[in-house]
């Protein structure tokens, strides 16, 4: 099969996302749809924290494959075959991490080192003099988180969670450690990818108010409480994708190669993190507080409603930051009112904490997206 029948050339010849691109997505995001059901049936703190540390040594894979493929295109057999092998290895990642720390941490350990070795392997053998240098560099310091991971399976108690956090630790000093030089980055494929991990993400909070409703009467309430879910999962929708996602790629096109890879790191990588962890709590809370809205809710779930959409607008904040976007203060604002109405729907009814989120992050979002205008910004969505 030809080039062309895997990848798509943009006019100023940059390539686009592949549909075996999006297939790899799709099977990454599962580790998402996982971890929502997991802290949606133990709502509990030690729960919360074993997700973000589990879900940060995951990404930081994930992010590896997105510039693997930024670099190497599946156009090949070969290169498709192995990048295939990768998605197998994500997905075994995805199956196991429900009970990673109880029974399945060692399936955990060799599928991540799986993925590790196939990616480095897919990069030295198809990237370019540069990437190949630039990967066996950090490939010692992915070997060695690996080995964290691959041990912290078979241990138990505590220890498991001390060499998983080592790992994390290991991954997070990496750029440090061994510079982010080397790699061509081609910035709409990049950002392309990280925006439709990021909203089939977003997906998995319509799953939530799916599940949430499964049993209920279709009444006046039903729909009520479906069209309170789905706005506020618009609202998180819209404050990324109304003007951060467009602004983000051409602050980071504008910025010279050498700036530029390690503004993606930071801004694609790292801020990542908090927007799609905040998804899966968001996604939790809404699975649990859709169907109840007459009643009060409990602490865990209003406050992973809460504190969901908080976190991923703190990421964006971050995000901002990273990139020189203006008024990021504005999400964290909106991240603030958000934790707010967590004392609603536990004291009230969680319709009225469904409602007041809607209500104050939107127009908090609104509110920024107004000065912007009137400062002269534009975007593709904003401009009709």
């Amino acid at each position: 099969m030809s080039d062309q029948a895997t990848t798509t050339q943009t006019d100023d010849g940059q390539r686009g996302a592949s549909t075996l691109e999006l297939f790899f997505d799709l099977v990454f995001v599962f580790t998402i749809t996982q971890f929502t059901h997991a802290f949606g049936h133990d709502p509990t703190w030690k729960s919360a924290g074993t997700i973000a540390l589990l879900f940060a040594i995951i990404w930081w894979m994930y992010s590896g494959y997105v510039w693997l493929t930024n670099e190497v295109a599946p156009s090949t057999p070969a290169r498709r075959t192995v990048l295939v092998a990768g998605m197998f290895g994500f997905f075994t990642l995805a199956l196991a991490v429900p009970d990673a720390v109880h029974g399945h941490g060692v399936v955990f350990g060799w599928a991540f080192l799986g993925v590790t070795l196939i990616h480095a392997l897919l990069f030295r053998v198809s990237g370019g003099e540069d990437a190949s240098a630039a990967i066996m560099r950090i490939l010692p310091t992915n070997l060695t988180a690996a080995i964290c991971v691959v041990v912290g399976g078979y241990v138990h108690g505590n220890a498991t969670y001390f060499w998983w956090a080592g790992a994390l630790l290991v991954i997070g000093a990496s750029p440090l450690l061994s510079g982010a030089g080397g790699f061509v980055l081609r910035t709409k494929h990049f950002c392309e990818r990280h925006g439709l991990v990021l909203i089939i993400a977003i997906g998995e909070s319509v799953i939530g108010v799916g599940s949430g409703l499964a049993e209920e009467t279709m009444n006046l309430q039903f729909f009520v409480q479906v069209l309170l879910g789905l706005t506020v999962i618009y609202v998180m929708w819209w404050s990324f994708f109304g003007t951060d996602n467009e602004h983000g790629e051409a602050a980071l096109d504008a910025l010279p190669m050498t700036d530029r890879t390690r503004a993606a790191l930071v801004a694609y990588g790292y801020c990542f993190v908090p927007m799609l962890l905040g998804i899966v709590f968001a996604a939790a809370g809404l699975g649990m507080a859709i169907g109840q809205g007459e009643r009060q809710a409990t602490w865990s779930a209003a406050a992973a409603l809460s504190g969901g959409v908080a976190l991923y607008l703190v990421g964006q904040a971050a995000f901002r930051v990273t990139l020189g976007l203006p008024r990021p203060w504005m999400r964290l604002l909106a991240a603030v009112l958000a934790l707010l109405t967590t004392a609603l729907g536990v004291y009230v009814t969680e319709w009225a904490q469904l409602a007041a989120i809607a209500v104050v992050v939107y127009a908090a979002i609104i509110a920024d997206d107004v000065i912007g205008l009137r400062g002269g910004e534009s975007s593709s969505y904003l401009a009709g």
